[in-house]
């Protein structure tokens, strides 16, 4: 039979459509996209109806693996240690100053800079720093000062209203105009001065409310709320839950709705935070309270948070070490003031910012996730050796021809001229 018979390209064309090795094309292709091809000739490859990914955000590609907390502990036994040393420098220089009633003075202090570091630290990992946090703090004592004779519960209860009600109308005019918190809150401190500045003298405390009885259990109200909140921000989820707002890339691009209740929140409990911490400073002085704009008491809030550990960013931070830096600050102020340090509280408060962005240089360069095998890595097929590895089966070399002979392709040992 020849090749050419009709026979044999019949019986041919009839196996090829049952042969797994031979090649198909039609409806019997193995490709899908040549079978598109047959069924739609307009159809170019592209479908507008596929669903295209969505890109995938930077900080959640940062966020996939779990922060080291080396660098945390480590600078949070610097911070113990720094402040027994203090400790050991107030008793060594006055020994009553540890032990009742100058130790529940102590306490107050503690709490009211604590209150004031708690609001700082959970705005600054919300994304929405709350610069106001002293001036509504000052102005929190001043209202105490004046209307203290009504009771605490008269005199603090309008304060709280309106510290909320301005965190919430600060917080949506941050989600709804898509802007950065620092300034929507700093603009919102500058108003809050022109209330303490009305006050033209220094305004004494009315009322015989006296915190002291209750120091240990503020003080450990605050503790409480500082290593509960530490451990929580630990948690990654929770973590970029509560930072949906930090920015990532475009700052036009906005975060959607999830990122709103974080800044609600954060910015109503750090402005309550703020009145609770002016009540104390209030009741818990002996003189006169004097107006001012109370960014010192930003200045030394934000300064509590950064030595705490937690980042200026806002995406890392320690679990005792708000805890720590808030007792290291109190402990300070009072041996500060029995030694009559005349420092001012703003440069305190510059000296721990100034710090504190050092600890934030240390969290973040040490703090990152470790590396996690094959996330964001391209597989290379390319061999290790130096060596480029070629999927081409290898050619064997071609016989040396004689040079004047014809190339004939019956010519060899299977050939017909054999």
């Amino acid at each position: 039979m020849a090749y050419d018979e009709t026979t044999y390209r019949r019986n041919t064309d009839d196996q090829g459509d049952n042969d797994p090795a031979a090649y198909r094309t039609g409806f019997g292709a193995a490709d899908f996209r040549a079978r598109r091809r047959d069924l739609d000739p307009d159809d170019t490859g592209t479908r507008l109806t596929e669903p295209v990914a969505e890109p995938v955000r930077q900080d959640e590609v940062d966020d996939a693996g779990r922060d080291r907390l080396g660098i945390h502990i480590g600078w949070e036994i610097v911070l113990l240690l720094a402040v027994a040393a203090i400790a050991y420098l107030l008793y060594r220089l006055d020994p009553a100053s540890l032990r009742r009633p100058a130790l529940d003075s102590l306490l107050i202090s503690g709490a009211s800079i604590g209150l004031l570091a708690l609001g700082a630290g959970l705005t600054l990992r919300a994304g929405v720093p709350n610069l106001a946090v002293g001036p509504i703090a000052l102005a929190a004592a001043l209202h105490f000062a004046e209307n203290g004779d009504d009771g605490l519960v008269k005199a603090a209860v309008p304060a709280l209203i309106v510290a909320a009600v301005g965190g919430l109308v600060i917080g949506l005019f941050v989600i709804v105009l898509h802007v950065p918190g620092w300034a929507a809150t700093l603009g919102a401190a500058m108003g809050v001065i022109v209330y303490n500045q009305l006050r033209t003298v220094p305004v004494t405390v009315q009322g015989d409310y006296d915190p002291s009885n209750q120091a240990f259990y503020l003080f450990g109200g605050f503790a409480l709320l500082a290593v509960i909140g530490g451990a929580l921000g630990t948690v990654g989820p929770i973590r970029r839950m509560v930072g949906g707002l930090r920015q990532a890339g475009d700052p036009a691009r906005r975060r959607g709705a999830g990122s709103a209740f974080p800044v609600l929140v954060s910015l109503i409990l750090s402005s309550v935070f703020a009145v609770g911490a002016g009540i104390l400073i209030a009741a818990g002085s002996t003189a006169p309270i004097t107006p001012g704009t109370g960014l010192e008491w930003t200045g030394i809030a934000f300064g509590a948070a950064l030595l705490a550990g937690t980042s200026a960013y806002g995406r890392r931070g320690g679990i005792f070490g708000t805890l720590l830096a808030v007792a290291g600050i109190a402990l300070f102020l009072d041996y500060a003031d029995r030694r009559n340090f005349d420092i001012a509280l703003f440069a305190i408060a510059a000296c721990a910012i100034g710090g504190g962005l050092i600890v934030t240089r240390l969290v973040e360069t040490y703090g990152r996730p470790l590396p996690v095998p094959m996330v964001g890595e391209d597989w290379n097929a390319a061999a290790s050796s130096g060596t480029t590895w070629t999927p081409d089966l290898p050619t064997a070399a071609a016989p040396p021809q004689q040079q004047g002979a014809p190339l004939r392709w019956d010519e060899g040992p299977w050939g017909s001229g054999r």
